[in-house]
């Protein structure tokens, strides 16, 4: 489920046309049918536990990440442009089945990082440092010259964010709670509350930003044309279709040298022009777009900043998870989030007042807290109608009271450590996977261990 990778899979020829272009997305980016599978895509950065604001040199990095490749994980690995480590689930037929999977991986991945002497941290942007790319080949060359055109944000994109990224069914053809297109909107219209809730990115540079999020702040100062959704009025595939046809060209390969940074050219236009894309191209141009809900025949929810500990990431894995697919809850949210709607105006996510909020205030916004707080409780609900353990719920329940209940969110303690200690890098420092292991008592098996068996667990 990386970016590296197309999701589209068809049979390709030498070149499309417009009419081919739009017939082919509406055809494989929306595949429908009953909601069987779920994945989730966890990015993390990576750090020395004892020494979290030093870079890490680029020779550890390498020498770290060639022994986790060389693990027999279910998940794949990827490398983002800074250096994060990102696991992406096997598509799993329940809740307990991916977080299973997803737990024994990111157990070996811990270990053999624990031998280099570095961790993961769940942030969902380095509060540290200046965006560095580690990696340096001709897609994220390119990347970084198209997007610098619009501002530092991109690369602070590129290089210093972290999130999760839970990837549910299209939903059925048919219209109803799990239909494609109910699925589609809630997912726009929930992702603000999902910001919000788990905001999880208040710092840059060691000073805090004025945003809960600022890892979502950054995607709304992007490029519109690529990190924006379409609109939400008619049907999804033709929206999509339009939307993949009218944004930016990135960048054209090249077998050999630095890849073509094209500046106002639409992929529209490039179909046609007197040397129009491939269908290789038009595989690759999905991968440069990145709006809040992307469709790759599943939908690819990006909007959840990477979560502290451990085990935090199974929290949104778990309430996104049930109130999409438990159609009692997936009603509930419908009806929740439809008055939000009206803040949201006209203008397309994430760029809308709504998500803006949602970004800067968290849950500190009465409505977002009034929204979160049922659809927290419709999922809890849920949960055990879609099997999720008693520990998987207690989790939930305890994030709920610990945040949703009082307003708050994880970048709230952040900001509270950081006033508390008079060094803001202080209070983000006891933010990081390994502080929270550590105050928990336990070590990361100990945790994966209490999660899968019944015992009383804390995230």
């Amino acid at each position: 489920m990386s970016d590296s990778v197309s999701d589209c899979t068809e049979p390709r020829r030498s070149a499309v046309t417009e009419a081919e272009v739009e017939a082919l997305v509406r055809g494989i980016c929306f595949k429908t049918g009953p909601p069987r599978f779920l994945g989730v895509e966890l990015e993390w950065l990576v750090h020395e536990p004892r020494s979290p604001r030093l870079p890490v040199p680029p020779e550890r990095r390498e020498a770290a990440y060639a022994a986790v490749r060389a693990l027999p994980l279910s998940s794949s690995v990827t490398v983002e442009p800074g250096g994060q480590l990102e696991l992406s689930s096997a598509p799993a037929a329940s809740l307990m089945e991916c977080i299973a999977s997803v737990s024994a991986d990111l157990d070996a991945v811990r270990g053999v990082l624990r031998e280099a002497g570095l961790a993961l941290c769940g942030l969902g942007q380095d509060p540290w440092n200046e965006p560095t790319r580690f990696l340096h080949e001709p897609r994220y060359d390119a990347m970084e010259t198209c997007l610098d055109r619009a501002g530092p944000e991109g690369r602070a994109m590129m290089c210093s964010s972290a999130s999760v990224q839970v990837c549910l069914d299209a939903g059925y053809e048919e219209p109803g709670p799990l239909g494609l297109g109910r699925r589609w909107w809630l997912a726009h219209q929930l992702g603000a509350v999902l910001v919000g809730a788990f905001a999880n990115s208040p710092m840059a540079r060691g000073r805090p930003t004025g945003w809960r999020s600022t890892r979502q702040s950054l995607w709304a100062a992007m490029d519109p044309g690529r990190t924006s959704a379409p609109p939400l009025d008619g049907d999804p595939r033709a929206a999509w279709a339009r939307h993949v046809l009218d944004a930016p060209v990135m960048c054209v390969r090249a077998p050999s040298g630095p890849w073509d940074v094209p500046e106002g050219l639409t992929f529209r236009e490039w179909t046609r022009s007197g040397a129009p894309p491939g269908r290789e191209d038009l595989d690759y141009h999905q991968t440069t777009l990145f709006p809040p809900v992307r469709p790759r025949g599943h939908l690819e929810l990006r909007m959840i900043d990477a979560q502290p500990g451990d085990h935090g990431w199974i929290v949104p894995l778990a309430v996104t998870t049930a109130l999409f697919d438990d159609p009692e809850a997936a009603e509930t949210a419908y009806r929740t989030v439809k008055p939000l709607a009206e803040r949201a105006g006209s203008l397309p996510a994430p760029l809308n007042p709504l998500w803006t909020t949602a970004a800067r205030s968290g849950l500190a916004d009465p409505e977002l807290r009034e929204a979160a707080t049922t659809c927290f409780a419709a999922a809890a609900d849920a949960l055990p109608r879609i099997g999720a353990s008693t520990e998987v719920q207690q989790a939930v329940a305890e994030f709920a009271d610990r945040y949703v209940a009082r307003g708050r969110c994880p970048a709230d303690d952040l900001l509270d450590r950081a006033a508390d200690s008079g060094h803001p890098e202080h209070g983000v420092l006891l933010g990081t996977e390994q502080a929270a292991g550590q105050s928990a008592g336990h070590s990361t098996e100990q945790h994966t261990e209490h999660l899968l068996s019944g015992k009383d667990f804390r995230p």
